[in-house]
This record gives structure tokens, sequence and C-alpha cells, in this order.
């Protein structure tokens, strides 16, 4: 890999996984994070102190929209909607079958009109797939999915994150102190107990 890119990001990957303070990923507006640095920064390296958040306007996923059609939508699929949906291809089909399988000459002319309609139509296939794709990265997607903890506009963001960090650092206080009072609790069992004492929102 050109500049050991491969080796240092899994040196990150390595750091994030033993890091034993909260670190708070953030993508601003119009922001993307895709592929290998997906990877890199994904909060599942380290849930309990890694999490994801992003403004509304910013995007993420391993595949960019145009990557994900050619996966999950190829042109044989598209094809196949087509003719489910358009009314014409639908009666070109019909008209197809009731050619005499003898008459190459109509046959080929059908086939050959069939083709000129898919052709028409294949740029707004791609273009409303692509559309489709693109929705799933979008942050009330990544959301409903658990990939981030939150949405958080850019005009926010620093209240937000100030406020974060500060009732972070009492958490793990807190934490620390009844892990040290029970030494058979894990940092799960010593969040559950103050979830159970807290009587507001948690989250």
């Amino acid at each position: 890999m050109a500049g050991e890119i491969l080796k240092f990001g899994a040196m990150v990957v390595d750091a994030l996984r033993e890091y034993e303070h909260p670190v708070y990923i953030y993508l601003p507006p119009h922001g993307e994070l895709r592929g290998g640095s997906w990877v890199v920064v994904d909060p599942k390296i380290n849930e309990e102190k890694m999490s994801l958040y992003t403004d509304p306007d910013s995007r993420g996923g391993i595949l960019e929209p145009a990557g994900i059609i050619e996966v999950k939508f190829r042109p044989a699929d598209q094809m196949k909607v087509m003719h489910r949906l358009d009314a014409q291809l639908q009666l070109l089909d019909s008209e197809l079958e009731m050619v005499d399988e003898f008459d190459s000459d109509s046959k080929d002319s059908m086939k050959e009109q069939i083709s000129s309609r898919e052709n028409d139509l294949k740029g707004v296939y791609t273009q409303v797939a692509t559309e489709f794709a693109d929705l799933h990265d979008k942050t009330g997607r990544m959301k409903a999915k658990g990939v981030i903890k939150a949405a958080v506009p850019w005009n926010r963001s620093r209240e937000f994150f100030y406020n974060l960090a500060k009732r972070r650092i009492l958490e793990d206080d807190y934490v620390a102190k009844i892990k040290a009072a029970d030494s058979s609790l894990n940092s799960s069992a010593a969040i559950k107990i103050l979830q159970d004492m807290h009587t507001g929102d948690w989250d």
C-alpha cells in the first residue's frame, strides 16, 4: 500500500482497541466516512469507549451509492424491474409472445423495440437506484441501524460534546468507585447499577 496506509491503519485500530478513555467520532456537515476509513474508526473496535455521532447532512457507509447498486442492483436486476413496472415493456413482451415462432423478422423487430425501450429507461432506473442507495447512507438510517449514537447538528455540536464529555467523566468516576467497592463487577454491571439509580432518561 502506498505510504504504508494499511500498516498505520492497523496501528490506529490496535491503539483504539486498548484505549481506556472516551473517544467521540463526529462527521461534520456534508462529511463522508467510507471504506477503509470507516473500518479504522468503527465504534465496534471498542464499544465501551467509542461512539459515533453525525451531522444530519453527513453520510456514512462502506461503499458509495454507485458501488452499492453495482452489487445489489445489477443491470440484470434492473431489467427485471423494468419489465415488471413499465407498461410499454409489458405490452411489447405480450406482443412478442404472440408472434409466430417461425416469423423471425417480426421477432427481431420486437426484440429491437424492447432493447430500445430498455436503453431509454436505463438511465432513469440507475438514477433512482442510486438515490435509493444514498438514503441508506443518511443519518436517519444509520441511527435506525444502531451505527451511530445520535444526530448532532453542527451549530449544537460544541455544546453537545462539552456536556457529553463532562457527563462521561463523572460517569467513569462513579463506575470506578462501584467496581472498587465490589471487585466482582465489570464496567457493564456497574453502569447498570447507575442506570437503576437514575430516574430520568439515561441517554
